[in-house]
């Protein structure tokens, strides 16, 4: 017997492992690495659209590995998927996909032809446009169904319509109208919302795709039971998935915490100390830290011991004793300090950019007294300046004979000449002799 060892890793993993990444509930191989393998079984893992698989046999030995395309038996004609997983696992995947009989498990045709492809590919261009059809066609004839997806037959004799719906539907009448306008066969199939999610996949609100769209195959129900006992608040937003239900990923550590909830005191059990009495105000389960107040309803005077600690005072309690308080006797409740929100801090981290500016500084200031020593000389000049101008403006000046100056004037020459006139006069008045003592000039004396 010969054996193929698979050599070469992507991405940390073996490649023949891992295969294609790109469709739905994808199985990781690790056993793909182990000679012979492949050899082991002649059963083999097929995948269609989207979340769909079926188990083959590989009667006629052909040399499959994951990834390959292929023709299967399928009633009526055959059907085209891709090999997803060979080997070993596949008998575990049989048990899980919970297989009732080996009738239904057929066998594998070829390897996928050219021929075949062509039709693969001309039956799954008319899939969107049969959806759209359809969903008018149940319309009209006043269904309550969604009609979600359509798949055809690799092979385009028969398509299979995903309906959803809340209650049970007579689609009798439209399974006639259905093969009258597509002319193939006609399977219903009805799905829940949470595989409808896993059909058409998606990111969860924890950053990863979702599980009903990679591993998760059975959905289990989930109620609100399952939040209460992880102390989880009952907000509807948080609690719904994509699928608008509960999300599957409540029950997957409910168990834990069932169990962690046994050791820990019922919330009605009242502490009972020389101090107060003591209400449970908070738990932290996985811890087994609970937190008590000394008010029923509001947090006053908070303590946080363990439940061993609490299952302790309880008894102490059943036999008449109350301890001196809730804290253990060698532990003492240390005073509480105010916070500093600086004790973690270097206070020297600003010294370096102080002593820059202060340098910084101290050269401006030296380059000022610089420039004033070798300068005596324009400064006093500066100065005498300064005084002299002062000098001048404090000369008292006529405020009317400013504003006339400022002012202008149009007739400028003609203001000037009568100045110039009273002026003369003036001068002329006091030059004048006074004539009043002489006396007048007779005819007999001329």
């Amino acid at each position: 017997m010969k054996y193929r060892m698979c050599n070469g890793c992507d991405r940390g993993l073996c490649s023949c492992a891992v295969g294609r990444q790109d469709r739905q509930l994808n199985t990781y191989d690790w056993l793909a690495g182990v000679p012979g393998n492949s050899r082991s079984t002649d059963l083999v893992e097929v995948q269609f659209k989207n979340t769909r698989k079926g188990y083959y046999h590989n009667d006629n030995n052909l040399e499959l590995k994951k990834g390959d395309i292929v023709a299967v038996e399928a009633n009526p004609g055959h059907d085209i998927g891709v090999v997803s997983l060979t080997g070993r696992l596949v008998k575990l995947q049989i048990k899980k996909a919970n297989l009732k009989s080996a009738d239904d498990i057929k066998r594998i045709y070829r390897i996928a032809k050219p021929v075949d492809m062509e039709k693969y590919e001309e039956a799954k261009s008319r899939e969107h446009d049969t959806m759209i059809q359809s969903r008018q066609i149940a319309k009209d004839l006043g269904l309550q169904m969604k009609i979600g997806d359509v798949e055809y037959q690799g092979d385009g004799n028969k398509a299979i319509f995903y309906y959803i719906a809340d209650e049970r539907v007579d689609f009798r009448q439209l399974i006639k109208v259905l093969a009258e306008t597509f002319h193939v066969r006609i399977e219903m199939k009805q799905i829940g919302t949470r595989q409808e999610a896993g059909r058409i996949g998606g990111t969860g609100p924890c950053g990863r795709e979702l599980c009903c769209a990679t591993w998760m195959k059975n959905f289990v129900s989930v109620s609100t039971n399952a939040a209460r006992h992880q102390d989880i608040s009952l907000n509807p937003q948080k609690l719904a998935g994509m699928c608008a239900k509960l999300k599957c990923c409540l029950n997957y550590e409910v168990d834990e915490y069932i169990e962690a909830r046994q050791s820990i005191p019922g919330k009605e059990i009242v502490l009972q100390t020389m101090d107060s009495d003591y209400y449970q105000f908070k738990i932290d389960i996985l811890s087994h830290q609970l937190t008590y107040s000394t008010d029923k309803n509001l947090a006053a005077n908070l303590e946080t011991i363990s439940a061993e600690r609490a299952n302790e005072i309880i008894a102490m309690n059943k036999r008449g004793e109350k301890p001196v308080s809730l804290l253990e006797e060698d532990k003492i409740k240390e005073p509480s300090k105010p916070i500093d929100l600086l004790a973690n801090a270097d206070i020297s981290r600003f010294d370096k950019a102080k002593k820059k500016k202060s340098r910084n500084r101290s050269g401006n200031n030296s380059n000022v007294n610089n420039n004033r020593q070798n300068k005596p000389q324009q400064q006093t000049q500066n100065d005498n300046l300064q005084n002299e101008q002062q000098g001048k403006q404090n000369v008292p000046v006529n405020r009317n004979a400013k504003e006339n100056n400022n002012r202008p004037n149009r007739n400028n020459n003609t203001v000037q000449s009568d100045s110039t006139n009273t002026n003369r006069n003036k001068k002329n008045h006091r030059r004048r002799p006074n004539n009043n003592n002489k006396k007048p000039k007779t005819e007999g004396n001329q």
